[in-house]
């Protein structure tokens, strides 16, 4: 029997500086998937609370993070209701004050712009105190940059850094890319994961490159 680490623990080890997120989450309107961790010495298991802005789910956006992600300290992301109205001459949020300012206003949330949900896929890596905006989507196997400010989306298997993030460079090459997406590895059962981490580990991109094809080629 190999023994695995748990994903269902809120501190997958000693350190107890890096927490399974998807264990602490409570809103009904943010989805984590097993693994996927938050790193910060101060207080891992806050996320919800310090990482996660302007969250109403009432506002009806999500956020969806997949398997396998790691988020370095000082992440935010940035739900819809960090918006303010911009299809008016004005910006500034009346109906939020009552009074008289709210009888003549339409309600605040209906008045903002829908950007939709923010999905981050598997196995990706936002570096430290990164934002993350409203709506956007990062493919499997990104990397994100330190200090980024992601406001467009992020095709897989690429880097991106800055602000707001542009692409750095492709990963990988066509071909390693298309075949790790045909791949899916964050979606094999545990044990079979245990048997292909050296490959996933190997720099010997070519000879990965071989290993994968010949595994699909084999799957039923």
């Amino acid at each position: 029997m190999y023994q695995i680490p748990d994903p269902n623990q809120v501190f997958p080890n000693e350190y107890k500086t890096s927490c399974f997120i998807k264990n602490v989450v409570k809103a009904p309107n943010i989805s984590i998937g097993d693994y996927t961790y938050y790193d910060d010495a101060a207080d891992p298991t806050g996320f919800e609370k310090n990482n996660v802005l302007f969250n109403y789910p009432e506002f009806g956006d999500h956020l969806i993070i997949g398997k396998f992600c790691a988020i370095a300290c000082g992440t935010k992301f940035i739900m819809g209701p960090a918006n303010h109205r911009i299809s008016s001459v004005t910006t500034y949020p009346f109906h939020v004050f009552g009074g008289a300012w709210q009888e003549n206003t339409p309600p605040h949330l209906d008045q903002l712009p829908r950007k939709g949900d923010i999905v981050i896929g598997n196995d990706v890596w936002i570096g430290r105190e990164c934002v993350i905006m409203p709506g956007v989507k990062i493919g499997d196997g990104a990397i994100v940059a330190a200090r980024s400010v992601v406001a467009k989306d992020i095709p897989p298997y690429t880097v991106f850094g800055g602000n707001p993030a542009r692409l750095i460079k492709q990963r990988f090459d066509e071909e390693l890319t298309g075949l790790l997406l045909q791949l899916c590895w964050w979606d094999l059962e545990p044990e079979e994961l245990v048997k292909i981490l050296p490959l996933l580990c190997d720099p010997d991109l070519e000879k990965v490159k071989k290993a994968i094809k010949e595994r699909l080629t084999q799957s039923p």
